[in-house]
């Protein structure tokens, strides 16, 4: 690996392989397959790259979206690596540029849509093409193969044929997220019987996750960003598109700057939003989930969640898009009772058939554990993608655990309520009866009359609320999801008879934000330093306002936060810095040398 290793210095600025990258370039670069399951930040673009630069010809590269496209290639050729990429989005001579340099031999990697692979035009240029040899077929975000996710691309069930066509290029497929279910369905559809398999470490310990009630998730999402995150770039994942423009909105009115992306947008304007969120420090993207895929921007110091996901796998990927650079970052999420009916009934009234409906509904299920538990939520998570590990100390319920109590009586008391109101009304309704509320609509039906009226006067209305969130999640109560009424389920029947106890969950006490240690990634630099850091961070943003490309792609945080704790003097030391390689010592070299004199 002496080759590869060099090239990982002198071509990328990084001192050492991390985890099984060595193996992985090792067994592609040898002519072997291989299925590559690494987290979001672990490495997996170096895993088809270097290959690409030691084996002859030209490396295809398969990626789903045009920004991750253009960010890979603005990265590959700052570090003096020939790349080019075709996509729709590319001017005719663009295109025919691109082209011409693949035919001629003159690209190290071409990267290319799916949907562009499969076209008669660049069929004819790899015909074209091939007697320079082609280097390897990579294929990215290879979950979009997988009939089960949201992520899903039909074109990626075609990739097979690439090994048909070229029996003899390797191939190396790359995901973040992918239980067993989803790996079969890679190994199957892209033709990858022979592949060695690589699962990373699904752990991202860097991430502290976050789950709270929702209450009024809107002003709860502002204190988050106010007291962790202020100026600093993340994403605020939504259910509907209409959620995304009022969330972006709200947030502009309280002076952060945030943009909406959602499909419904104009594409010019979500192009125009998705380039300032790259391009632009502190930027806030409030988004559906058309938002995020491939996007390589390193700096995302978190991400947040106004409404529930589909499944862990999709919490996984979303939340796996803040730090990146691995650096701290943030996974929160506010979390309701209707999200939890919502998700259901979209599930229930899917056009999905009913097997596809029962995976669904068991991946929620999941989902909902992971918010419940009272156990280390990291914990959980990995043990999902079966990968055990001890408590991690870095999530909510781990720095301040949640307390269980026996909730069997107060269950059996709601159970009861919901019975003899009909099973026709809302947790709201049912909430009002219980606590004994003097109410009109209570009275209307005559439910200030039932023995259920005021027998839960004793605990609070927001703690009611909780009840009824984890017996919906405990699937002791369903939602019928015509009128939006709880209505009791079979599970329901021993709960009240009195052969089974309910354990639940209480929220934990609120504590001072004080008492947290700030994770901010400067918050351990002095005056003088900090001062120097944004000054880096100023000449940064000049230069690549000056190239045309994110700031990250000329350095990233974690290495201008190297070069203010080194201090280089020289060119020569300044090469030992993480992420400095050949190119941008010689490009940029001097320039840092000057700064960091200045200070």
């Amino acid at each position: 690996m002496t080759s590869a290793l060099a090239l990982l210095n002198d071509v990328f600025g990084y001192p050492a392989f991390r985890g099984q990258q060595a193996e992985i370039i090792d067994r592609v670069a040898g002519g072997g397959d291989a299925l590559v399951l690494m987290p979001t930040g672990g490495g997996k673009s170096l895993c088809y790259q270097i290959p690409a630069l030691l084996r002859p010809g030209t490396a295809i590269v398969i990626s789903p979206l045009i920004a991750l496209m253009q960010d890979q290639v603005a990265a590959l050729r700052e570090a003096g690596v020939r790349a080019a990429c075709l996509h729709s989005g590319q001017t005719a001579a663009d295109a025919d540029l691109a082209g011409c340099a693949f035919t001629d031999g003159q690209l190290d990697l071409l990267y290319v849509s799916p949907e562009r692979l499969l076209s008669p035009y660049f069929t004819s240029l790899l015909t074209k093409a091939a007697r320079h040899g082609i280097a390897l077929f990579a294929i990215d975000e290879a979950h979009c193969v997988s009939q089960w996710g949201h992520d899903f691309r039909p074109e990626y069930l075609k990739l097979g044929f690439l090994h048909e066509r070229w029996p003899d290029v390797p191939r190396i497929a790359l995901t973040a997220t992918a239980d067993e279910t989803t790996r079969k369905e890679i190994v199957a559809n892209l033709q990858l019987g022979d592949a060695r398999i690589f699962i990373s470490s699904f752990d991202r310990p860097n991430i502290r996750y976050q789950i709270v009630e929702k209450a009024n998730a809107r002003a709860q999402l502002l204190a988050f960003l106010r007291a962790e995150h202020a100026g600093e770039a993340g994403i605020v994942y939504c259910l509907s598109r209409r959620k995304v423009e009022e969330t972006a909105a709200f947030l502009c009115a309280e002076g952060i700057r945030a943009l909406p992306y959602h499909a419904g947008m104009d594409s010019p304007d979500r192009e125009r939003n998705q380039t300032a969120f790259l391009r632009e420090d502190g930027v806030v993207m409030v988004a559906t989930i058309a938002f995020g895929m491939g996007i390589d921007k390193p700096d995302v110091r978190f991400v947040a969640h106004l409404d529930l996901p589909k499944s862990i796998e999709g919490y996984y990927q979303e939340t796996g898009r803040a730090g990146r650079d691995g650096l701290p970052a943030d996974a929160w999420m506010a979390y309701g009772l209707a999200d939890v009916v919502q998700q259901r009934r979209m599930i229930l009234e899917s056009q999905a058939d009913e097997r596809h409906k029962r995976v669904a509904t068991a991946k929620l299920d999941a989902l909902l554990g992971l918010c419940e538990t009272t156990a280390c939520r990291r914990q959980r998570l990995l043990a999902y993608f079966g990968e055990e590990s001890g408590p991690c100390g870095n999530c909510d319920t781990c720095l301040d655990p949640p307390q269980t109590w026996d909730g069997t009586e107060a269950v059996r008391k709601a159970l009861s309520c919901v019975y003899r109101t009909g099973q026709r009304f809302g947790a709201g309704h049912v909430i009002d009866v219980l606590t004994g509320r003097d109410d009109e609509r209570v009275r209307q039906w005559g439910h200030d009359k039932l023995s259920t009226y005021g027998i839960g006067a004793d605990i609070a209305e927001k703690e009611w609320r909780g009840i009824f969130r984890q017996m919906v999640a405990l699937g002791l109560l369903a939602v019928d999801h015509a009128h939006g009424s709880l209505v009791l389920t079979a599970a329901s029947r021993p709960v009240l008879k009195g052969e089974q106890d309910v354990p639940l969950r209480r929220a934990p006490e609120k504590k001072k934000a004080a008492t947290t240690k700030s994770r901010r990634i400067d918050s351990d630099l002095g005056a003088e330093e900090h001062a120097l850091f944004e000054r880096l961070r100023a000449w940064r943003a000049a230069t690549a306002k000056e190239h045309g490309v994110p700031a990250y792609v000329i350095l990233h945080d974690a290495t201008l936060l190297e070069l203010v704790r080194a201090r280089p003097q020289s060119l020569d030391e300044m090469r030992h810095v993480s992420g400095i390689g050949a190119r941008k010592l010689e490009n940029f070299g001097e320039a840092l040398l000057e700064l960091l004199a200045t200070a």
